[in-house]
């Protein structure tokens, strides 16, 4: 109950900052302008999230016939995680990887890729389906794509902002109200707001990243195969970086699939593979 309270209030900050940067923005009119903004955002992610990320990654849905060992250990995991059945997707890549998408449990999608089904042993592949299934079960990937979304919409509306303070067309509020920002405020602004707002989608994503990893280890009553599995994934997605990740859905996956050095790591939507596991380890003793 605690991190669903802390996930909103987060949420609720983001929104607010857009409303924020709308104001000054366009007074009135742009506040107005940036909420419907991030409800069309929303409602788009909301609605179309599972086929853009499947698209974007080239997953393919399989059935039982195709893949009867995933599949089976699929509908195990979701009979104790007290799920529907997903739809089960593989994705030509191989680098080790996994993520869930979809916009509610009966339109849940799990997808592995190639690499990870090579990789993983059976106990440790269960353990990733496994935190994939609670994902879904606690509604992760609406809160994900709603952070993504509302990060997003603050960036472009702070880019903007930027613009305007170069070119000189920007004032921070309506005639009536008095004298705009200045051109220095706006640009300081237009600079702090993304950052706040990527800080902030950061640490949503992370403690659904810890939530998601508890949940999937009572789900699969073996929070040693989840820990295994993260030790493997964590270097092999380093030795195997997949090229065609985004930063738009880097928060979909088990572990994150962008390369890069300290920086990427500073920055990333997942928590430290080493506290993850230190965690999962914890569990089980």
């Amino acid at each position: 109950m605690a991190n669903q309270f802390r996930t909103m209030i987060l949420l609720t900050a983001l929104t607010l900052l857009i409303v924020f940067l709308g104001k000054l923005l366009g007074g009135s009119q742009g506040m107005l302008i940036a909420l419907i903004l991030a409800l069309v955002m929303n409602f788009g992610t909301y609605w179309f999230s599972d086929k853009i990320v499947l698209a974007m990654y080239r997953a393919q849905t399989v059935s039982e016939y195709e893949a009867p060992e995933l599949y089976r250990m699929v509908r195990e995991l979701a009979v104790s995680a007290g799920l529907p059945m997903p739809k089960v997707a593989i994705i030509p890549s191989e680098t080790p990887n996994a993520f869930a998408t979809g916009r509610n449990p009966e339109k849940a999608v799990v997808a592995v890729t190639e690499g990870i089904l090579r990789l993983l042993s059976t106990n440790e592949l269960r353990g990733v389906l496994a935190h994939e299934l609670a994902h879904v079960k606690n509604r992760d990937i609406l809160v994900g794509t709603v952070a993504a979304a509302l990060a997003g919409a603050v960036m472009f509306i702070a880019d903007m902002l930027r613009w305007g303070a170069i070119f000189g067309g920007f004032r921070g509020s309506d005639d009536e109200e008095g004298g705009g920002l200045g051109i220095v405020g706006a640009m300081v602004i237009a600079i702090v707001a993304p950052i706040a707002a990527m800080l902030i989608q950061m640490a949503i994503s992370r403690s659904r990243e810890y939530l998601a990893d508890e949940t999937g280890a009572m789900i699969s009553q073996n929070p040693l195969g989840l820990a295994s599995a993260l030790e493997k994934l964590a270097i092999a997605s380093q030795r195997i970086p997949m090229v065609e990740a985004k930063p738009a859905t880097a928060h979909l996956f088990i572990v994150n699939p962008l390369s890069g050095g300290a920086l990427v790591t500073l920055f990333s939507t997942h928590p430290p593979i080493e506290e993850r596991i230190r965690r999962l380890r914890a569990m089980a003793r």
